[in-house]
């Protein structure tokens, strides 16, 4: 252990950065064997000590929770890790390769239900060689991009019980949400094959519906935005369960005060689930939803819970619909049941709730006009978009006279 952490120093002395192309290329790809040659010693190490009950002498109960806890690792990576330390006792052939640096923990991890009990007793009841498979799952890892190997474990796992009962997909999904002490929100999980087929056809479908001009937002970005356009939909439908005898909504609170106060106002709302959010981000919800006045006294016990009032009452957001069929910021076209309806003068500001004080903005847009970008109608009834400099936003380049 004393050489390798030597050696890391060394590595790490390097200016990596004066290094030619191809020789960072080189670099890394020795890094990558050494890392999976160190990951597969990891992976060896920690099954060797959750067999010894290692945890207990750290007052842990499993090497799972021990490498929660002092290996500061999220559950799932623990769990892959304790996995795939099991999968090695039972295909010597991939744990060669693994320590040679030949095949990496992701590649061992798509292996890993192949040696499952209740599996590698049906490979025996089949006649199959057990040997025999460890090699081919070790040679095709070894050769082979990472999808090619899930195909390949797929294809054997389908075929290893043709006749047998359909497994239950609810057991193979689980989905976790973690929010940070921002409000974000840290999404993980998996989905069994017809699951992930569905929710990608759903996110697809809304991907590429909003492809406006000028779209730079990653892969990973367009997803996550159709991921809450997908429940925006949903929740402005109505037709979601009740939730504690309401249906549900996104619901927001802050002070008066803040709401009328044109500053940002960072985390000075709540929302319903403990998020913090800006009095900005208040407004946009406002916009287009409904408010429930509350009277506190000085020591923040409600006194008076008024009724609910809806900002934007049908029949104007119809009309709205009709005028504007879709998002009009500059390039958008998001269409009408993904938009809000957005008050070009804020109602909290004086502004009316009136067709002629309204646009269709859809969520990315309405957040944008809310800090800093603007829209505008001008007498032609033509929208107009400016950018927080002033500059108009213009769509195609002007023909020379």
């Amino acid at each position: 252990m004393g050489e390798l952490q030597s050696a890391l120093d060394a590595l790490a002395a390097e200016d990596a950065r004066s290094l030619a192309p191809r020789d960072q290329l080189d670099e890394i790809r020795a890094l990558l064997e050494a890392r999976n040659r160190i990951d597969a010693q990891l992976a060896l190490r920690v099954r060797a000590a959750e067999l010894q009950q290692a945890a207990d002498d750290d007052g842990a109960a499993s090497m799972q929770s021990w490498l929660r806890g002092h290996g500061r690792l999220s559950p799932a990576a623990a769990g892959r890790l304790v996995r795939n330390g099991r999968v090695l006792d039972h295909l010597p052939a991939l744990a060669e390769a693994f320590s040679a640096g030949a095949v990496s923990a992701e590649q061992v991890a798509v292996v890993a239900p192949v040696a499952k009990e209740e599996r590698r007793a049906a490979a025996l009841d089949q006649g199959l060689d057990l040997s025999e498979l460890d090699h081919v799952f070790a040679t095709v890892a070894a050769t082979q991009h990472v999808q090619q190997l899930a195909r390949v474990v797929q294809h054997y796992l389908a075929r290893l019980d043709p006749d047998g009962p359909e497994p239950d997909p609810t057991e193979e999904r689980g989905l976790t949400l973690s929010e940070f002490s921002d409000g974000t929100v840290a999404i993980r999980g998996q989905l069994d094959a017809m699951g992930g087929e569905k929710v990608k056809a759903a996110l697809e479908s809304i991907v590429q519906a909003d492809r406006p001009k000028g779209d730079r937002r990653t892969r990973a970005q367009q997803l996550a935005d159709a991921l809450v356009q997908l429940a925006d939909n949903q929740l402005a439908s109505g037709d979601l369960p009740f939730l504690r005898t309401v249906k549900p909504t996104v619901v927001v609170t802050v002070r008066g005060t803040d709401l009328l106060d044109e500053a940002t106002g960072p985390a000075t709302a709540t929302g319903a689930f403990g998020s913090l959010l800006s009095a900005a981000k208040a407004r946009q919800l406002a916009c287009d939803g409904s408010i429930v006045p509350v009277l506190i006294d000085e020591h923040g016990m409600p006194l008076d819970v008024g009724r609910s009032k809806r900002v934007v009452p049908p029949h104007i957001r119809k009309a709205v619909e009709l005028r504007d069929e879709a998002c009009v910021f500059a390039g958008c076209g998001a269409p009408k049941h993904w938009c809000d309806v957005h008050h070009l003068v804020h109602w909290v500001f004086g502004g009316e709730t009136s067709l002629a004080n309204s646009a269709l903005l859809c969520e990315r847009h309405h957040t944008k006009v809310h800090h800093g970008f603007r829209v505008h109608r001008d007498p032609g009834g033509r929208w107009r978009t400016y950018r927080p400099d002033g500059t108009e936003i213009l769509i195609g380049t002007p023909l020379l006279a």
